[in-house]
């Protein structure tokens, strides 16, 4: 039996994007068919290539050509991808860069930066193409997470001016103004001092092509958000806390600087960090000792997405000192955990590029 390409691209049209809810041939994500006798093939393009459905994706493309067109049908599906962006045009800043995902938190020591570290690493597991900035000015401390203590990056010249190149470390781009300052000594600057030197590691380096660049931004409100939301076009931010009270507090200020009217960054979701303590010799115990499920209520409380729940566990501070983020150990839980939550955001991401407008810097004028 032979059939035409319109009669599998009809076929496909009843297939929809779980989150975008429209058909896949609308959203043009079907490429390529090919039909020769009773063999069909196609390519299916993600908006992510961490894209959490896409086996169910693919599975409901063979079902629909077989209900609809030859249940005999042999259906090779190719699963691509390609990340979406919804920037605005005529932006200096980042012009390669698909996607700025700012990682912020209220406060201090809720593991903002380990879970920056392994949100990147975690996404860059995928194929995706990503950067990681250490915006952390005050408390730089990506160079140790990822055992670049001493490294100094290069340089390359263009068009007569010198831009720093990112140092890569496990497939990941990272800066941090820990490259180019003592780190036995403390950063003591005045605001605009802290600005302009993160400013730089922005306009005065070479980021080349990113799908995605995360943001490990420092704790609480204050100027370097705003210089970030002013200057760059921010996709998203995710608001990291852990269960207990007094974090969930100060995530709420966070959530609320960035929805402000004079702001609206939007929110792509929560995560909540040290959700429950896991003994390594235990790894099937939970000990609440943060409570349980505060960010999980905070979420809900705002309507924003869970982005996930990241366990205590001695194993991702270790990690962490070595400068090996325990995303990179495919056999541990944990990592498990950190690749859902790559998983979440590039889908929440995705959902915001397909239905908000498009990204741009903040105007804020009172």
């Amino acid at each position: 039996m032979s059939y035409t390409k319109k009669e599998i691209t009809d076929a496909l049209r009843t297939v929809n994007d779980p989150d975008l809810r429209k058909d896949l041939v609308t959203l043009n994500m079907i490429e390529d068919v090919e039909v020769e006798g009773n063999k069909v093939s196609f390519k299916v393009v993600l908006t992510t290539p961490a894209c959490p459905l896409k086996d169910k994706i693919k599975q409901d493309c063979i079902k629909a050509i077989q209900q609809l067109v030859d249940p005999w049908a042999e259906v090779n599906v190719e699963m691509t991808s390609r990340v979406t962006t919804r920037r605005a045009d005529k932006q200096p800043l980042l012009q390669g860069v698909k996607n700025i995902i700012a990682v912020a938190s209220g406060k201090g020591g809720v593991g903002k930066s380990t879970v920056s570290a392994n949100l990147a690493v975690a996404l860059g597991r995928t194929g995706a193409r990503v950067g990681l900035v250490d915006a952390d000015i005050y408390g730089p401390s990506v160079p140790l997470m990822f055992n670049e203590m001493n490294t100094k990056p290069a340089a390359v010249e263009k068009n007569g001016k010198a831009y720093v190149i990112p140092v890569r470390k496990y497939g990941i781009d990272i800066l941090s103004i820990g490259f180019f300052v003592d780190p036995a000594k403390a950063l003591v600057w005045r605001g605009p001092m802290a600005s302009n030197a993160l400013t730089q590691l922005f306009s005065e380096a070479d980021w080349g092509e990113l799908d995605y660049l995360v943001i490990d931004m420092p704790p609480g409100t204050g100027d370097i958000h705003l210089t970030i939301v002013q200057q760059l076009p921010v996709t998203g931010v995710c608001i990291v806390t852990t269960p207990q009270e007094v974090a969930l507090a100060d995530a709420r200020k966070a959530i609320g600087m960035f929805t402000q009217d004079s702001i609206k960054v939007p929110i792509l979701g929560l995560i909540e960090n040290m959700a429950w303590f896991t003994p390594a010799e235990l790894p099937e115990n939970k000990y609440f000792i943060f409570g349980k499920e505060g960010g999980k209520r905070l979420a809900e409380e705002h309507n924003i997405p869970l982005l996930g729940q990241i366990p205590l566990v001695q194993g991702i501070c270790e990690s962490g000192d070595k400068g090996s983020p325990i995303a990179l150990d495919f056999s541990s839980p944990v990592s498990e955990a950190f690749a859902r939550l790559a998983e979440n955001t590039a889908q929440q991401i995705a959902i915001r590029n397909a239905t908000l407008a498009p990204t741009k810097i903040v105007e804020i004028t009172k």
